[in-house]
């Protein structure tokens, strides 16, 4: 009789003996398998932990990188454009000048913030995109408040604005109304009066535009005007105690810089520059910040009310400007700041062009040779 045990199963039958050899390779390829698919799902993992991460990183907007260039040993930094606007970064600098207007003094250390800049004015095109969008109306082209203007006859309260004209005889250069005049039509969209036009003027800054039409064109693209601390600060490129927005004389290895006047104002301009009037934005080399025309070409409106005496009394970290304006010649009559000259800015003149020199207006004035630029924090 067998004496082996017999299966537990009902059909009585033995349980065939496997062979160790074949009990080896099942046991390896099983192995295998299982070693194969903890590898893929190891693989795998890692894979998914990458893509995880690069949807949850945080993305930057376009307009405003986080990691801008670094700035370059012995230069200002490297220019950092996107959507038109250059990143400036914060630091300290000489605001005002010995050598200029008694407004201009002190020359103080002054720290600002970084900021982003528009690279160049607010063109025609710019403005034209904006009026499209809200059908904004400028001021120039609204008919004066018979209010604001008592004992003018109501048919001369016409829409209009003051454009520059080369007087006749030999003018005194202290009367400066003696070049401008109040002519109805002018505004944005005819720059001379109603027979001019903006063709062929997209990329020319717009003018015309009073501080009230810029701060809404500003709050409309999302940005504001820059503080007079910050323009000049980004007018100088990273130079110190420069007299211009680059390095050397008015025009180093003789190349004129900036669209300016030449010749004798008001009388003959020589145009040795190219523009009678407003140049198309870029026409001259930008600053060592990569932002252009910060001299020359349109005054710029700033954000800050106008004050004489505030550079000798105001915080040394980003001044906001004065809270109250006063200017000695138009006592009463508030003013804000404009920067950086225009092309009616000459050497026996006003030396506008200078990134230490100041101006102001009247928030409701517009001009032919004013325009502006803004600034995101």
């Amino acid at each position: 009789m067998d004496s082996s045990t017999p299966d537990s199963g009902s059909s009585g039958h033995r349980t065939p003996e496997i062979d160790p050899r074949v009990r080896r390779r099942t046991l390896l390829i099983f192995l295998g398998f299982f070693g194969g698919g903890i590898l893929l799902s190891i693989i795998w993992m890692s894979f998914e932990v990458r893509r995880v991460k690069n949807i949850e990183r945080p993305r930057t907007s376009p307009a405003q990188p986080s990691a801008p260039p670094a700035a370059s040993p012995g230069n200002s930094q490297v220019p950092f454009n996107t959507n038109g606007m250059v990143f400036i970064q914060g630091g300290m600098f000489l605001r005002g000048s010995d050598k200029g207007a008694p407004d201009e003094q002190p020359v103080r250390e002054i720290r600002v913030n970084s900021f982003w800049m528009d690279a160049t004015e607010v063109t025609n095109d710019q403005f034209t995109e904006f009026v499209k969008a809200t059908g904004y109306i400028t001021v120039a082209e609204r008919k004066p408040d018979a209010a604001q203007f008592p004992g003018v006859p109501p048919e001369k309260l016409v829409p209009g604005s003051a454009v520059f004209r080369s007087p006749e005889g030999d003018p005194d250069l202290s009367e400066f109304l003696t070049w401008w005049e109040y002519r109805p039509g002018a505004n944005w969209r005819h720059p001379e009066g109603p027979s001019s036009n903006l063709s062929g003027r997209g990329n020319h800054p717009v003018v015309h535009v009073c501080w009230l039409d810029a701060i809404r064109y500003a709050e409309w693209a999302g940005k504001s005007l820059p503080t007079e601390a910050e323009w000049e600060y980004a007018a100088r490129g990273g130079l110190k105690s420069s007299d211009y927005c680059w390095e050397g004389n008015l025009t180093p290895g003789g190349r004129w810089m900036a669209n300016i006047w030449q010749g004798s104002f008001p009388k003959v301009n020589d145009i040795q520059d190219g523009f009678q009037t407003s140049a198309p934005v870029k026409s001259f080399p930008p600053n060592g910040y990569g932002l252009y025309d910060m001299a020359g070409n349109v005054w710029e409106w700033c954000a800050d009310l106008y004050l004489p005496t505030y550079y000798a009394s105001c915080p040394s970290d980003n001044p906001p400007g004065p809270d109250t304006s006063f200017d000695p010649n138009e006592p009463g009559v508030a003013k804000r700041v404009q920067r950086g000259g225009s092309y009616l800015c000459s050497d026996v003149y006003c030396t506008g062009y200078r990134p230490s020199a100041r101006m102001k207006s009247t928030p409701d004035t517009g001009l032919s040779h004013s325009g502006f630029r803004c600034v995101k924090r």
